[in-house]
């Protein structure tokens, strides 16, 4: 996932009533290197479209110039070039949720691991294969092992999250969580206007209630091989949603790789060995209550592979759908909960 500066394209296209009172309307645009679209049910919702429209607008160039690290005057961006910042509640709210999938699963979720992500290439600098020594010391300054669980009140540096005074200076990348995190807080505006029929795309998914034929949402999940590169252009399976609020969010290596001496390394770190994983699983879909703890989650399932995910979803309540290489074929696995449709 990238963040990039957002150019905002207004785009509202009304959809066929599908029954009495029900309206549903589509608004797109661009956002986070990409496209978006979010439909929703606005029966009985007095707001105008262009009013919703514009006020999505606001949220994601609100969190665009809070998490990017594209974007040099983010709030992210400017803390980790050593500038003093005043944290919004975006921030806040996220640092500690972050803080708590780190601890939940055991260091594999680190969005504090800033700088291991750009010495292999796959963060905001210039990098590609690191020395071992080059790894190790990276590994030794950087993670939330050394920072606070929580922002501290009124403006900081990067230097107020330490644990330890004097330790090296912290490095932040939510781009693990950030783009389900956007999911989430559109969802909430639409929660406030009235609002419970919706599809919120916005390289994540949240869902809710009955689609425009006034059946479940059904999402597509891509076939994990090298070179699918654009969403929905070849899909493995199509998901099946239930009426209740989900989030629903794939984590794979097939699109963000590099191969050296004939060896593929993926963008998936494990931040607690600093190296990017090498294990069978290629792509991991999971559903969980929001969009933010589903993205974490299958980012957690990429990082530790495919035996020990499968025991991490049974024991935490998530349902997913994993994608793995065995033999030399593609298998899958998926929990009960997680309802399919084949092609």
């Amino acid at each position: 996932m990238k963040f990039k500066p957002i150019a905002v394209v207004i785009a509202i296209l009304s959809l066929v009533s599908c029954s009495s009172g029900d309206r549903y309307v589509s608004y797109s645009g661009y956002a986070q290197g990409g496209t978006w679209k979010v439909t929703v049910n606005r029966k009985g919702v007095s707001v105008k479209d262009e009013v919703i429209k514009a006020t999505i607008d606001s949220l994601l160039i609100e969190i665009d110039n809070t998490f990017s690290g594209y974007n040099k005057s983010s709030l992210v961006s400017r803390l980790n070039s050593g500038e003093t910042i005043e944290p919004n509640d975006m921030f806040r709210d996220l640092y500690s949720r972050s803080y708590g999938w780190f601890l939940q699963s055991d260091g594999a979720v680190d969005v504090a691991a800033g700088p291991l992500f750009d010495i292999w290439g796959f963060g905001f600098k210039e990098g590609k294969f690191p020395s071992d020594s080059l790894v190790e010391a990276t590994m030794a300054a950087c993670g939330f092992k050394m920072l606070k669980p929580s922002v501290p009140e009124g403006s900081i540096s990067a230097a107020d999250l330490l644990l330890e005074p004097g330790e090296s200076q912290p490095v932040l990348n939510f781009n693990a969580v950030a783009q389900g995190y956007t999911s989430d807080v559109v969802a909430d505006y639409l929660h406030s206007l009235g609002i419970h029929d919706m599809l919120v795309d916005i390289g994540e998914i949240f869902c809710e209630g009955l689609n425009p034929r006034r059946v479940q949402w059904n999402i597509g999940v891509d076939r994990p091989v090298d070179g699918n590169d654009t969403p929905g252009a070849d899909m493995q399976a199509i998901h099946v949603c239930t009426t209740s609020p989900q989030g629903v969010v794939t984590s794979g290596n097939y699109r963000k790789f590099y191969v050296v001496d004939g060896r593929k390394y993926a963008h998936t770190v494990d931040t607690r060995t600093g190296r990017p994983v090498s294990h069978n699983l290629l792509s991991a879909t999971v559903i969980a209550p929001d969009s933010a703890t589903a993205d974490a989650a299958a980012t957690w399932c990429m990082v530790i592979g495919l035996e020990a995910a499968k025991e991490v979803v049974a024991r935490e309540g998530y349902e997913a759908y994993l994608i793995y290489e065995e033999d030399g074929e593609m298998r899958e696995w998926h929990s009960d909960g997680f309802e399919l449709r084949q092609f």
